[in-house]
């Protein structure tokens, strides 16, 4: 199974932690870091930007990515929020099959 670590800016840590509460909920990813006290350059809308952020580290399985990705823009403040993904290409094998599991959609039978 393909996992991901994905990168998602936002705002404030009081946001940070709601999303990040909600993709752990809703079993998109297995695990997330909040990282407060981001500091960002970039362009948008045609002019450089600063601004303090925090930024948040989620691990999770590359298949659900695509919903994870639906779920933070559902939640977040900004018009384009930065979501990416990148590719976990090795690690503690007992650390990544935890992933699968705490991903691993729950039998409510």
């Amino acid at each position: 199974m393909a996992h991901v670590a994905v990168c998602v800016n936002v705002p404030s840590r009081t946001e940070a932690e709601a999303i990040g509460r909600a993709l752990v909920e809703a079993r998109l990813a297995a695990s997330v870091n909040v990282v407060p006290g981001v500091s960002s350059l970039y362009r948008w809308e045609g002019a450089l930007r600063e601004a303090g952020e925090a930024m948040l580290w989620a691990k999770t399985r590359a298949d659900l990515v695509e919903p994870l990705t639906a779920l933070v823009k559902r939640l977040h403040s900004y018009a384009c929020p930065c979501v990416i993904a990148l590719p976990i290409t090795g690690g503690n094998a007992d650390y990544l099959a935890w992933i699968d599991a705490e991903t691993a959609p729950v039998d409510t039978d």
